[in-house]
């Protein structure tokens, strides 16, 4: 059964043409999601352009937080969360840099609303997210997926400080945990959000981190015990 309703998503699912490379990396990180080694789900595959595979994984995490969101975003109202926060400690503002260039404090589903609508915007640049191989990436590419995966933490962090009790209502639990994981293993491995970003989070992240080092070594001690 699937937990998660049609009419959940926040809003329309970002989908990558068929056919070109970014399906099939797209395809290819799957499959490797798949084995349960996030570790290898998360390594560039030999000889594939990086920022084909920033593209693959931006647009994969943005459709993630836009369906984890919209199965409880009903309870993230201006009344409930009248600030953008991860718990009573961390507080964000918005700017965009060209519409607000001075951050401004607004209510949780004004951020996580313009927060999308602006990662939605680079996506849906071809200039940007080129899915076209003819069409180079820009030189500074890199930078804006760091920005973007920077603000998408935002929103995990969001819903695990603030709506993990209607998460786990839903059994969406292990569904967020995953994902979660998955993106703390993308960011660690390609560096892309700064440790001071990531202190809201700071102790589930180890604990993902430390626990998967544990039974990379009870597996090398069963193997020697053999």
């Amino acid at each position: 059964m699937n937990i998660f309703k049609k009419n959940s998503t926040f809003r329309p699912k970002k989908r990558i043409p068929e056919g070109t490379k970014q399906y099939q990396l797209k395809k290819y990180a799957d499959a490797s999601l798949g084995s349960g080694n996030l570790k290898l789900a998360v390594t560039l595959p030999e000889n594939e352009d990086i920022n084909e595979w920033f593209a693959v994984h931006t647009v994969d995490f943005y459709n993630q937080l836009n369906m984890f969101y919209g199965s409880i975003h009903e309870h993230c109202t201006e009344e409930n969360c009248p600030i953008m926060s991860a718990g009573k400690k961390y507080e964000y503002y918005w700017a965009d840099g060209i519409k607000v260039k001075k951050p401004i404090q607004v209510s949780a589903p004004e951020y996580i609303n313009r927060l999308m609508d602006w990662v939605q915007g680079y996506l849906d640049n071809e200039k940007i997210f080129p899915s076209d191989m003819s069409i180079s990436f820009p030189k500074n590419f890199a930078n804006i997926v760091k920005n973007i995966f920077r603000r998408l933490f935002r929103v995990y962090a969001h819903m695990y400080h603030n709506h993990f009790t209607e998460i786990i209502s839903l059994g969406e639990e292990a569904h967020l945990n995953t994902s979660f994981k998955h993106f703390v293993y993308f960011i660690t491995e390609y560096r892309l959000i700064e440790k001071k970003e990531l202190a809201p989070m700071q102790d589930l992240i180890n604990s993902f981190l430390e626990n998967d080092e544990e039974m990379k070594t009870k597996k090398k001690k069963k193997k020697k015990k053999k």
